[in-house]
């Protein structure tokens, strides 16, 4: 039993959860492995160099170690303050997106600021800015969450985030926030009365917003029967199937994908799942959301052992946004929902996503040094 001691400032001399820590870094590390084999042949052809989105994702994990460090060892209570000014940031970054000259476009979709190679995806700062948000606000009087009025700024802070991403388009992060505003609202002891009240409208809305983009409707058709438009909608989900139904049970062997080779699109992010299950098969994408699940099953033990609600909060925030996107990313590759972008944390390429989710797993870290054991 470790002893854990504080000074006079709040500040804790714990060691934290080790095994957490530990877990989250090792993962990243292997998702460097994953980078570099799905994406060295894509990256010769485009760009003449293997290694280009094996060394951005280098990058990539030095600075999230670096956020991770920087944010582990704060105390964790003084970030109450900056639960609105975070919201209020990533709203303003969300809209920069659509300023000309600032938000860049790709593949039909405006989802990032920049200026040259520079470039930032808001969407992934804004989960956890409301993450931080919810937790404060919540913290700051507990009662008002078990009221409807109460629980309106939390729905309209969500809402506003979720309608900017929308609109970019991007579908997918948009569910993710809205799981988990409904996940927080939840958290932080609304009735059921008052979920009932939030959810019933959300099943009829989604429907909604599907019909009124054609491209939507296409994608839907698409996970109905792929194989109606094998060349078009339904190709990416097609050459994901055909990837994992590939690694049978042991796979391939490591870097020895086949669809990786321009067959499967955005191999090295969001679809890295269908090449991870090509070349180590089923018990290999078994051990890795084995992992992710032991991530998922930390971050909440170290939420239930907070002495306050901020604490418990925020972490239960930070490991939901996690699981979510995880699941959410696991049910497209296997055509078991709708196929939309979504990275695997931790693992899919991408700067600002590793980066981000990794300070958040050091501000979990953080909150486990200052329990009690």
């Amino acid at each position: 039993m470790k002893t854990l001691r504080k000074n006079n400032e709040g500040k804790s001399t714990g060691k934290g959860d080790i095994l957490f820590l530990v877990s989250v870094i090792l993962l990243a590390a292997y998702g460097l492995v994953c980078v570099y084999s799905a994406s060295r042949y894509n990256a010769e052809v485009q760009y003449g160099d293997e290694f280009f989105f094996f060394r951005k994702q280098v990058i990539g994990f030095v600075l999230g170690l670096a956020a991770m460090a920087a944010i582990a060892f704060i105390d964790y209570r003084k970030l109450k303050k900056w639960g609105i000014p975070a919201l209020a940031l990533s709203l303003v970054l969300l809209a920069l997106v659509f300023v000309p000259g600032v938000g860049k476009s790709n593949y039909g979709a405006t989802r990032w600021i920049g200026f040259g190679s520079f470039t930032v995806q808001p969407s992934e700062i804004a989960k956890y800015a409301f993450v931080l948000f919810t937790a404060a606000y919540a913290a700051k009087n507990p009662a008002r969450m078990r009221t409807f009025r109460g629980i309106l700024p939390v729905l309209g802070a969500g809402c506003g985030i979720c309608v900017l991403i929308m609109l970019e388009p991007n579908m997918s992060v948009t569910m993710c926030v809205g799981a988990l505003m409904i996940g927080m609202i939840f958290l932080s002891g609304t009735s059921w009365k008052n979920l009932a009240a939030i959810c019933v409208p959300v099943l009829f809305l989604v429907p909604a917003l599907i019909i009124a983009e054609p491209y939507r409707l296409n994608r839907l058709s698409a996970f109905l029967n792929p194989w109606a438009s094998p060349k078009e909608e339904g190709y990416q989900l097609i050459q994901s199937l055909y990837a994992l139904g590939n690694g049978n049970f042991f796979g391939t062997g490591l870097f020895r994908s086949r669809q990786k080779y321009r067959f499967l699109p955005f191999s090295e992010s969001d679809f890295i799942l269908s090449v991870i299950g090509e070349e180590t098969g089923f018990f290999g994408v078994l051990l890795l959301f084995s992992a992710i699940g032991f991530i998922v099953w930390r971050g909440f033990r170290i939420a239930g052992k907070c002495d306050n609600l901020y604490g418990y909060l925020l972490v239960s925030g930070i490991t939901l946004v996690f699981a979510i996107q995880s699941a959410l990313n696991a049910l497209v590759v296997s055509g078991s929902i709708p196929p939309t972008g979504l990275p695997l944390p931790l693992i899919s390429a991408g700067n600002t996503s590793l980066i981000v989710t990794m300070a958040g797993m050091g501000l979990v870290y953080n909150v486990s040094r200052h329990n009690k054991e």
